[in-house]
Parts: C-alpha cells; structure tokens; sequence
C-alpha cells in the first residue's frame, strides 16, 4: 500500500537509478547491491535449485552432489570469500540500512510500497535461517564433508521435527522472495532496465522466478519428508568407507 507521499499505483514511476553518494556509503551501497547478486544469490541458484534438487532423485545422488561440493580445491576459503563473509556482510549491512530507515526513503518515488517492507522482512528471515543452516549442517552432530552419505538422512532428521520443518519452509519462501525480488531490484538500480514496461516485463520474469525456486525448494523438502528413509545398513558403510579411505580417515 502506497504512502501520502507515493501516490498509487506503486510501480507506476519505476525505480530510479543507484545514485551517486559519497565516500564509504557510496562504495559499501554498492557491495551491498552487488553481493545480493553474486555470489549470495548465486549461492541461493546452486543451494536450491542444483544441489538441494538431487535430493528429488535419491539419497544416493544427493550424497554425490555433497561429496563433490565437499571435494571441491580449497573448499574452506571457497566458503570462506564465496559465502560466509558476503552473507555476512549483505546481512548485516542490509539490517543497518533497515535500522536507519533510509534504504528507498529518497531514491524511490514508492518508498512506501509494501514490497519494500517485505523485501526488509524476507531478508532478515532469510539471514536468519541461512546462518541456523549452516551452523546445524556444517558445524553440529556429522561432519558432511567426511561422511556425505549421512547428508540426506541428516537433513530429513530435522525436517521430521514439524516446528523446523516450518522453519525450512518459510526461511525457503522468505529466501526465494528475497533473491527474485532483488534480481529486479538490483537491474532496476543499476540501470540494466530502465523505463517503466521494461521494469514491468522484469519485474514478471522475476515472479516466475521467484515460483519456481519456492516450488522446487518445497519438492524437495517433502522429498527429504516423505520419499525416502536414510540409508543404513551394510550400503552406507560401503560408501562412507570409500569416501573415508579416499580422504585417508577412518570411518567412526
């Protein structure tokens, strides 16, 4: 809903252009737009649509897609600079814009629109849900990158808690909404898109987008759910074992 001082319709006058700033504000606006893209979104794109997706198939090729991730050249510091700081860095950075109240107060012509208000929720339900994710994935109860086998039963332990499994599904939604809408921010900001149809046309394109990461993230999650027990018995430990001697570890 539209503010006095933005009269409706709210997309009516576009999205102006990243303006010009000065000094540190001007370049960290920047990073912070630009990191929502790459690589937190890029990061979203894989985690969801590649990497969580061949879970639909089996635990089996959920395993290998872990193993290879795992298994990637120096996948610490990969993780490090390609995730975990940018992540930190959008986040909290978004949530000092957030705290000042001038993110879209002067550079929108809609400020008061609501999507601008759902974009500030969705993001800080997302971060929120992204930095619980990674702690309870990589840092508690089984190593992933030792054992990939155990990632699909790992996961489905905790979407089988029903209060987490709403937790994955609405940090899924707030994330999805989040990204897709700020793909079309971000074109509209830099000025990739000008004009008030080709916004509108973007804006569409995003949508859509935005549907097809919830639904999929969603298949999945239910996949996890419903579709397939953990793999136990003499199998897994075939596979941990290949994986742990190829590492030079002993299986546990």
């Amino acid at each position: 809903m539209a503010s006095a001082s933005s009269p409706a319709p709210a997309l009516a006058h576009g999205v102006a252009p990243l303006r010009a700033g000065q000094g540190y504000s001007f370049v960290l606006r920047r990073l912070h737009s630009l990191t929502g893209i790459i690589p937190v979104g890029a990061f979203l794109f894989e985690h969801i649509l590649i990497s969580n997706s061949t879970a639909i198939t089996g635990p089996d090729a959920y395993a290998r897609q872990v193993s290879f991730l795992a298994n990637l050249p120096l996948v610490f510091f990969l993780e490090l600079f390609g995730i975990w700081i940018p992540i930190l860095f959008h986040g909290l950075y978004g949530f000092y814009i957030w705290y000042r109240g001038d993110g879209n107060t002067v550079a929108y012509p809609w400020s008061g629109n609501w999507m601008y208000t759902l974009q500030r929720w969705t993001g800080g339900i997302a971060f929120i849900y992204i930095v619980w994710h990674t702690y309870t994935m990589r840092f508690t109860g089984v190593d992933l990158h030792d054992l990939p086998a155990r990632s699909f039963g790992k996961v489905a332990a905790e979407v089988h808690n029903p209060w987490l499994l709403a937790f994955y599904v609405i940090g899924l939604i707030a994330g999805s909404w989040h990204f897709a809408y700020g793909i079309w921010l971000f074109a509209a900001k830099w000025g990739i898109v000008s004009g008030d149809k080709g916004q509108q046309r973007l804006l569409r394109v995003c949508m859509a987008f935005f549907v097809l990461l919830s639904v999929v993230g969603l298949v999945s999650l239910y996949t996890f759910r419903e579709r397939f027990q953990e793999p136990s018995g003499p199998a897994t430990n075939i596979v941990d074992t290949r994986h742990a001697t190829a590492n030079g570890r002993p299986v546990q």
